[in-house]
């Protein structure tokens, strides 16, 4: 590990699972970066929980607490500043937030498919693998990209792949995704660390090492 790892700003609006893949992926020193701020879009969700048997203290930011965006946006934006984050991931996050300039090419998100395809508004979770198989697609994976203030629009940094298969249900495709995407965000976030990324003209470039 290095002696100035990357600070890290977590948003969870679910379970934690991504959360929990990064911390270990810490703990075991495979990723030089450590977990400063962790923000639920819910209260009442299981991330919470986890979170605090990880060792960190979430904020909860519920955006019907907020008289609008605006105001909903500057509040998580504070608390990541406060925290001094450096690389924001959305690890299940749901909620539409302003992205302002001073976190531009700083927030990452993984959506469960091969971007450009099945993304947009109202395209998450099993809506995505709903889509994927009816569409009647043969392969399908994981989507790890920086945010802009359109949905899934960001550069592209990390895309994995698995097979669809014909006699798929949704859960099952989501759990072979999932397992693209305990790899995928590491790798984007271990690249971010290292800073090898570079935003050209929408496009990430990853410098060799």
């Amino acid at each position: 590990m290095g002696t100035n790892p990357t600070k890290l700003g977590i948003l969870i609006s679910g379970g934690g699972t991504t959360m929990l893949n990064l911390h270990e992926q810490i703990a075991n020193g495979s990723l030089d970066a450590e977990i400063v701020c962790v923000i639920s879009s819910r209260s009442d969700v299981k991330g919470v929980g986890l979170a605090r048997e990880l060792g960190y203290e979430p904020e909860i930011v519920r955006k019907k607490d907020y008289a609008d965006i605006d105001t909903f946006s500057t509040s998580i934006a504070q608390t990541l500043r406060k925290s001094g984050v450096e690389l924001v991931i959305q690890a299940g996050w749901l909620c539409l937030w302003k992205i302002y300039d001073d976190f531009e090419g700083r927030v990452m998100n993984i959506h469960p498919a091969l971007l450009p395809s099945f993304g947009g508004k109202g395209m998450w979770g099993r809506h995505v693998h709903e889509a994927v198989l009816k569409a009647g697609c043969k392969i399908s994976g994981c989507t790890v990209h920086f945010c802009t203030n359109e949905y899934d629009k960001g550069p592209i940094i990390v895309q994995k792949s698995c097979p669809v298969y014909d006699t798929d249900t949704p859960e099952q495709l989501a759990a072979r995704v999932f397992e693209q995407e305990s790899l995928a965000y590491p790798e984007a976030v271990r690249l971010f660390t290292q800073g090898r990324l570079k935003i050209d003209n929408s496009i990430v470039r990853i410098a060799r090492q």
